[in-house]
């Protein structure tokens, strides 16, 4: 089984202040769920930047390459037609196939590793601390293992308290 504590917020201004001053006094973050994007909330939780757009420019730069060499060696290598005088390596009517390609290997790529990276899964039912977090509340989650001791407890439920949490509740999931 696998517990957590659930503080539940009304505000996002009261729930930057809170992870800010959670943070402050030592408690690790599980994680913190929003209906909403919120602006700065990242910083607050101090997050390092996403690294998506490397992999999204290293996945166009393959699809690019990728792209150009096959239709380079098709029209040139494998079958070399000539289509009205035009030269067998024509590189400006390969150059919006490969655009599309690069786009389209980006994009593909880039959703994969998203969902990778966030855990993602359509054969895994995913995990719903709060059903209110996806309409108009903000939940800030602390996960409760054996090594957690009683102090460490009321540490978490007393920081919630101070900040303003309108609702704080313990959620269990069987195994993992």
């Amino acid at each position: 089984m696998e517990k957590f504590i659930v503080g539940l917020y009304n505000d996002e201004e009261i729930l930057l202040k809170a992870v800010k001053k959670v943070r402050a006094s030592g408690i690790k973050i599980h994680d913190v769920r929003t209906p909403f994007p919120v602006h700065g909330l990242d910083a607050a939780m101090g997050m390092k930047d996403s690294r998506l757009h490397t992999v999204g420019f290293i996945a166009g730069a393959c699809g690019a390459t990728f792209a150009l060499s096959f239709i380079s060696w098709v029209t040139v290598v494998d079958y070399p037609t000539n289509f009205g005088g035009k030269p067998f390596f024509s590189l400006p009517s390969y150059i919006p196939i490969t655009f599309e390609f690069t786009v389209l290997s980006a994009a593909i790529t880039m959703t994969v590793a998203f969902f990778i990276r966030c855990g993602l899964s359509v054969v895994k039912a995913p995990r719903i601390f709060d059903e209110r977090t996806t309409d108009d509340m903000f939940a800030v989650i602390f996960e409760v293992d054996e090594h957690t001791s009683n102090d460490d407890l009321d540490k978490i439920n007393n920081v919630l308290s101070e900040t303003g949490a309108a609702e704080i509740k313990q959620k269990e999931f069987g195994g993992k």
